[in-house]
């Protein structure tokens, strides 16, 4: 949908498109488009170390968490994430739901995308101390969900 696309990185079901890296930014933001298909395996709740992200939704929902808080974002809607708070998302409709996100500073960006897709692409169960480690040197921390 964007006509200057740097880079495209699909994880599994999930493709992201690359708009700005660090390089274009001085090291101060990375942007891309997220495009979720329904039902698509999503990361695992987590936080970053030292990254803020803003999400803007273009089409389609998603069930954004934050902390302990839970909401429905549709297109038009926007969340800032800051750095230290858990969150994560998943897409339970039947539509793909296509957001625009941004992280700041540019510490979490293509490369780390990429390692991660290596890894979930190799074929069979992926490698998850290998995905914890990547997680780890490039500022993402996993939390484990509640248990209800």
């Amino acid at each position: 949908m964007f006509p200057h696309i740097k880079e495209t990185i699909r994880i599994g079901d999930l493709e992201l498109n690359f708009l700005l890296d660090g390089d274009d930014t001085e090291g101060t933001l990375v942007q891309f488009e997220l495009i979720v298909p329904p039902n698509a395996k999503v990361p695992a709740p987590h936080f970053h170390v030292g990254v803020d992200e803003t999400l803007y939704m273009l089409e389609g929902t998603i069930m954004q968490t934050i902390g302990t808080e839970i909401r429905e974002l549709q297109a038009g809607d926007h969340c800032f994430i800051k750095k230290g708070v858990v969150h994560g998302f998943n897409n339970q409709h039947n539509k793909p739901a296509r957001a625009l996100c941004t992280l700041s500073p540019a510490s979490i960006g293509p490369a780390y995308f990429r390692e991660i897709a290596a890894v979930i692409g190799a074929g069979g169960p992926p490698d998850m101390q290998k995905i914890l480690s990547i997680m780890k040197t490039h500022g993402l921390e996993p939390v484990k969900p509640a248990l209800a």
